[in-house]
């Protein structure tokens, strides 16, 4: 593995652990050049379903897309690092866990605006604005009048 930081080849490893309920396993390594630390994470990428696109397009399921959407959308929100990734992997999880090898675009959105309703209401709500292409000022008051509902519901 090449450190991200010198690019020199060696890298050690320092600490290994299975990620629990992700199928993932996180390595700690250190740089035996320039001695920075980082983490890695390895994951088995022959189980993952086919993402069905809106337009009948497939492609792999891609777990860096669903970091991005997430990241933009909790964007100057107070999130951590560490929610988006706790996000992130159980969105994969849902995935994984519904053994189909194919995977409705669709679904994985929901999946990411539920994750995402749980975790900051403005990120959610950033989301859902570019996942159901709002065009119009109502859309948005839906949107609000929706999320302020569940709200009321739970609060």
């Amino acid at each position: 593995m090449r450190c991200p930081f010198c690019d020199h080849p060696d890298t050690k490893v320092i600490d290994a652990r299975n990620q629990r309920d992700a199928p993932v396993k996180r390595r700690r390594r250190e740089c035996s050049e320039c001695a920075r630390r980082f983490t890695t994470y390895e994951r088995i990428e022959d189980l993952l379903p086919m993402v069905i696109k809106r337009d009948g397009r497939r492609e792999p399921f891609d777990r860096l897309k669903v970091i991005s959407g997430i990241q933009k959308a909790c964007e100057k929100r107070p999130v951590s690092t560490q929610a988006i990734e706790e996000c992130v992997q159980r969105v994969e999880r849902a995935v994984l866990d519904s053994s189909e090898r194919e995977f409705d675009s669709t679904r994985l959105g929901e999946e990411v605006r539920a994750e995402l309703r749980a975790l900051d209401p403005v990120a959610w709500l950033r989301f859902t604005s570019v996942y159901l292409n709002f065009r119009t000022i109502e859309e948005f008051r839906a949107a609000l009048d929706e999320i302020e509902a569940l709200e009321g519901e739970s609060g």
